[in-house]
């Protein structure tokens, strides 16, 4: 069989891969999306940002998010296929409870500090013109979270078509961390405060939705995306964070209203 030939039927084993992934991605979009957008118009009073309306860019970020979903979608199909073949460094272990919990918590951190360097990397001043389309979204909605550049999408996602190469991780706990990346991804951009807690403050190194949220709003601060880690470490937690995390925790228990973001942040004309 002759090269080409070879990497012909190569891309043709691959492709039912990219299609499922395509095609999951894009229906837990706009299922995840639905429904968060169903159950925030209950509770207006938990956007962050209430001088703002980022839904108005909706479509934009609808059309784009199905553009750079082709390169998510191509990483982790990419990923999975080279698993399946057998062309990675190392084999993946066995899944066994423990090789699933481990391996499950181990990709977890490594993807939180590949997204925080990487994520910084789009915010120098040679590549941002790559990642700004993601920061027109200033207040940031369930529609937002793939809102990127093709290069911006493939710099940020492309850790789940490497770290099978490097990792013993079995493709189902692959999958599942992406999976569990999109709901955190889109429960991140959605702009509605639901989990505030003292989980999401420090001591603790978990975050809430306001994390990202001062992220878009502010551009220089929290880059990470599980973790709060890397960014207290490396001096770019957005100085308030924990402060606005522990007022927040009081809208339950009703005794603030508004927000202190709102009141000392927000900037310019509402998007």
């Amino acid at each position: 069989m002759g090269t080409v030939e070879y990497l012909v039927n190569v891309a043709l084993e691959f492709l039912p891969f990219h299609a499922a992934a395509y095609g999951t991605n894009v229906i837990l979009y706009f299922a995840t999306g639905l429904v968060l957008v169903a159950i925030q118009s209950h509770y207006p009073e938990r956007r962050i940002q209430q001088r703002r309306r980022g839904e108005i860019r909706k479509w934009r970020e609808i059309r784009q998010s199905l553009l750079s979903l082709t390169v998510t979608s191509g990483c982790i199909a990419a990923g999975v296929f080279a698993s399946v073949k057998g062309w990675t460094l190392v084999a993946p272990l066995p899944l066994t409870w423990w090789s699933a919990v481990l391996m499950f918590v181990v990709s977890i951190i490594a993807f939180d500090a590949w997204f925080y360097w990487g994520h910084r990397l789009m915010h120098t001043p040679r590549l941002y013109r790559f990642h700004a389309e993601h920061h027109q979204s200033v207040a940031p909605t369930v529609w937002s979270t793939y809102n990127d550049s093709l290069v911006d999408a493939f710099v940020m996602q492309s850790y789940y078509l490497w770290i099978p190469f490097v990792l013993p991780i079995p493709i189902e706990v692959l999958i599942l961390h992406r999976l569990v990346d999109h709901f955190n991804g889109t429960i991140g951009h959605s702009g509605f405060e639901f989990y505030a807690s003292p989980l999401a403050r420090v001591p603790s190194p978990m975050v809430c939705v306001t994390f990202h949220d001062q992220h878009h709003s502010r551009f220089r601060y929290n880059y990470a995306n599980f973790f709060s880690f890397w960014d207290r470490l490396c001096g770019t937690l957005h100085p308030r964070y924990d402060q606005e995390v522990r007022r927040l925790e009081k809208w339950d228990e009703g005794q603030e209203e508004g927000s202190l973001e709102n009141r000392a942040d927000l900037e310019g004309v509402s998007r």
